[in-house]
């Protein structure tokens, strides 16, 4: 019998995880299978129990519905827990178990795949969602050091500030009162979907080491472009993509694919 996974979030029509899930069970032999259920914004629990009784056995999650995911596990493990995130579901003995991807993949693309050190960085994060919350905490613990997040409703950075404080230094902040330089500066907000992008002072990207959009497949984006202009390494979130999936893959199927192929299919050159 074939076991199924899928991925959730709205919209979906740019999403690359079948495709890649797809690749990881080909280079394994795996008998699975991986659909794109794009989910109404008031019935992500609903969803979740039809896809789990019809036999799923795990989901990915993405925007807007990981908080939500964290908060319907029985059993959120580690990184889940520190960052209140979910990417990652599993239906294991009758309950359903929650984990954080996003924040390893980002690090492994950044540091492993992009040669990017994180060790002693200043860091900017554009954006205070579910990226943003699995992101920090990683990025901490790689070393950095000090990560300010700016948005729009600055609450929601002081959020994640006030719940991982205690990990290291994070500040939130206005686009308003946005200033200081930076050696990496991320865009996590969905801006770059609709060929927009935040309103960040272009001082911010003078001697940055990387500018890097978590939208993925959208080319030279109008936040990597001004990034590009001012001197910046450019990368969109297709390494960070692969590898948050290649975590899910083994934490599912307890086998670690290559990654490197499939980032090399799926990347589109940033010109």
């Amino acid at each position: 019998m074939t076991d199924r996974y899928a991925v959730l979030g709205n919209p979906l029509s740019h999403t690359k995880s079948p495709f890649i899930h797809g690749a990881f069970a080909r280079q394994f032999g795996e008998d699975m299978s991986y659909e794109a259920i794009e989910t109404p914004l008031q019935d992500f629990a609903a969803t979740v129990a039809t896809f789990r009784d019809a036999g799923g056995l795990g989901v990915n999650v993405t925007v807007p519905f990981k908080v939500e995911a964290f908060e319907l596990a029985d059993l959120p493990l580690e990184a889940a827990q520190i960052c209140g995130a979910s990417n990652a579901l599993k239906f294991e003995g009758g309950k359903i178990l929650a984990e954080n991807f996003d924040g390893v993949g980002l690090v492994r693309d950044i540091a492993g795949n992009l040669g990017v050190p994180l060790a002693g960085a200043r860091v900017l994060i554009a954006g205070a969602g579910g990226a943003t919350r699995g992101a920090v905490a990683p990025f901490l613990d790689a070393g950095v050091e000090s990560i300010t997040i700016v948005n729009r409703t600055v609450g929601k950075g002081e959020a994640i500030r006030d719940r991982l404080s205690g990990r290291g230094r994070i500040d939130a902040v206005s686009y308003e009162s946005v200033s200081g330089f930076y050696d990496i500066v991320l865009n996590s907000t969905t801006t770059s979907l609709t060929g927009a992008k935040p309103p960040l002072p272009e001082s911010v990207f003078e001697g940055a080491r990387l500018a890097y959009d978590l939208v993925y497949g959208k080319g030279l984006t109008p936040f990597l472009a001004e990034a590009q202009a001012r001197g910046a390494q450019v990368a969109d979130g297709v390494g960070m993509l692969v590898e948050q999936a290649a975590e899910a893959f083994d934490w599912w199927r307890g086998k670690r694919p290559d990654t490197a192929p499939v980032i090399e299919t799926l990347t589109i050159p940033l010109e």
